[in-house]
Parts: structure tokens; sequence; C-alpha cells
């Protein structure tokens, strides 16, 4: 039991680390981390993720908003965006099939990947 917690502790740190380093992007390695090192099943993880992600996301982004002032204006219209897409990723999450889940997830790993490597 003990050493579930830390698992989790560590796995929760690793995405924290990853988030404030790139701003966000913990979810990229909270989500494997979850389903093969902690035994979480993949829906499971993904919901998990999420809901770990949210507060992670907030505490970079209220760092990030005090050392690199921006106009909060400006990401209006990507946060009514985000609230969108989110919306529906999550009505569609429940009939989307775990494999495809696992490929789509894959997909976006890979272009982000390469998108850092060569653009």
């Amino acid at each position: 039991m003990r050493s579930h917690r830390i698992k989790c502790a560590v796995a929760g740190g690793l995405a924290g680390i990853v988030n404030g380093f790139f701003g966000g992007g913990g979810g990229m390695i909270l989500v494997p981390l979850l389903t093969k090192w902690i035994g979480l099943p993949t829906r499971k993880a993904f919901a998990t993720s999420v809901s770990i992600i949210l507060p992670l996301c907030a505490v970079s982004a209220v760092i990030y908003l005090i050392r690199t002032p921006c106009s909060v204006l400006d990401a209006i219209p990507y946060l009514c965006g985000g609230l969108v897409g989110g919306l529906l990723g999550g009505k569609w999450f429940r009939h989307i099939p775990v494999q495809w889940l696992h490929w789509i997830f894959c997909l976006f790993l890979l272009y982000g990947g390469v998108k850092s490597l060569f653009f």
C-alpha cells in the first residue's frame, strides 16, 4: 500500500516537472505511467490524468503569467476552443474503443515529437 502511494507521488511529480518545463504536457508521461507502472485500466488512466493535469496546468499558468507577462485577453479564443474541445472529447470518450485511444494518443505524441525536432 505504501509503495503504491509512493509510485503515485513519483508519477505526479514527474508530470509536474514536465508541466513546469514546457508549460503543459505532463499527461504525455502520466498516462503511460498510470497504465504500465501503477496498473490502472486505460480509461481510468486517461480520466485520472485529466484530473491531475488540471491543477498542474493552473499552477504552471500562474507561474508563467507572473514571470512572463502576457495578455490574458489574447488567450480567450484558445480557452473557448479548448473548452468546446474538452466537452466534446469528454462526451465521445466513452464511445471510442480503448485500442483507438492508444493509437490516437500515440499519433499525438509522434506529431509533437516530430514537430519539436524539425520545426
